[in-house]
């Protein structure tokens, strides 16, 4: 809820643009969406800086132990929900460690909750597990939304590192934040509805750093998904697909590979790649946070194979 005398964020200015939206033919109606969806990658292009200094520091607190929390309501908070429910089997990511609280709880995520994003005490209380070692990122079209206020001055108190996803450049809520991230999304097609581009930025913003972040973290390897979880047909199949690109061998031995392994894909590619035991693999791996790179980096001194990152062997 905006402040009464407040200027209204970008994203609540109606756009001259679009001014004759309910006179338009359907193709024109959605040319001028997919124009304007054009401008949102254009203007987190612009922010990508400073993303990557939040992706930098998120690493550093989840190597010591922390977490990270995305704080939002309505379309940023599903977005949020979205995000780090599709971290767990894409990095095999433990559930507590990326984690998204979203105003009036899961059933916000169906249904609009009457009142739940100007509940700043709301806020305060879902961010009540923070400590010191977290990042906390709220996300905000606006930039003004009270529940994240709330959780933004909590993770302060506690000295959690702070971000802002917002739209709006001149943002109420970002002196709550250590980290800015403000793309300049300007006004909506439909003038307030900030599960357009506002929202579309958001969700290029929010997978460009859990992303960017897996990478830093060792949950690749090249621009493999190695740490998937082959839970379905779809993912068992996609393990091989991915083994065989690490081993340059036939699906019967990168089975046989798979099973010494225990299906563990990265065991089976750490033990292809440096001629180690399962066992080695498996030890390694542990020793070095789960990094396959970190993992053949070891091993390779220990063992006469020579191995060039990227290459089939």
């Amino acid at each position: 809820m905006e402040q009464s005398g407040a200027p209204l964020p970008p994203t609540e200015v109606r756009c001259d643009e679009s001014a004759g939206l309910d006179e338009m033919s359907t193709l024109e109606r959605l040319q001028l969406l997919n124009r304007h969806d054009h401008r949102a990658a254009d203007a987190v292009a612009e922010v990508l800086p400073a993303l990557a200094t939040v992706v930098d520091a998120a690493a550093a607190r989840l190597r010591r132990g922390g977490r990270v929390h995305y704080f939002g309501a309505g379309t940023p908070g599903r977005l949020a929900v979205l995000d780090a429910a599709e971290l767990l089997p894409t990095f095999n990511l433990d559930e507590d460690v990326v984690m998204a609280h979203v105003a009036g709880g899961p059933a916000a995520l169906t249904h609009a909750v009457e009142n739940a994003e100007d509940a700043t005490g709301q806020g305060i209380h879902d961010a009540d597990a923070v400590t010191a070692d977290d990042v906390v990122i709220g996300i905000t079209a606006s930039g003004t939304t009270p529940y994240v206020r709330g959780a933004l001055q909590l993770a302060r108190e506690r000295g959690a590192v702070t971000a802002l996803i917002t739209s709006n450049p001149a943002a109420p809520l970002a002196g709550l934040a250590d980290h800015v991230i403000a793309p300049d999304t300007g006004p909506e097609v439909l003038t307030g509805s900030t599960r357009l581009k506002a929202g579309t930025a958001q969700k290029m913003i929010i997978n460009g750093f859990s992303t960017a972040l897996m990478v830093e973290l060792g949950r690749t390897w090249s621009n493999l998904m190695v740490s998937v979880v082959a839970t379905n047909a779809k993912l068992r199949n996609r393990t091989l697909r991915i083994l065989a690109e690490v081993t340059g061998l036939d699906e019967a031995a990168n089975r046989e590979l798979l099973e010494a392994a225990d299906g563990d894909l990265k065991v089976a590619i750490v033990s292809s790649l440096t001629s180690a035991s399962t066992a080695e693999a498996r030890h390694s791996l542990l020793g070095h946070g789960g990094s396959v790179t970190s993992a053949v980096a070891d091993l390779s001194s220990q063992h006469t194979s020579t191995v060039i990152k990227g290459e089939k062997q």
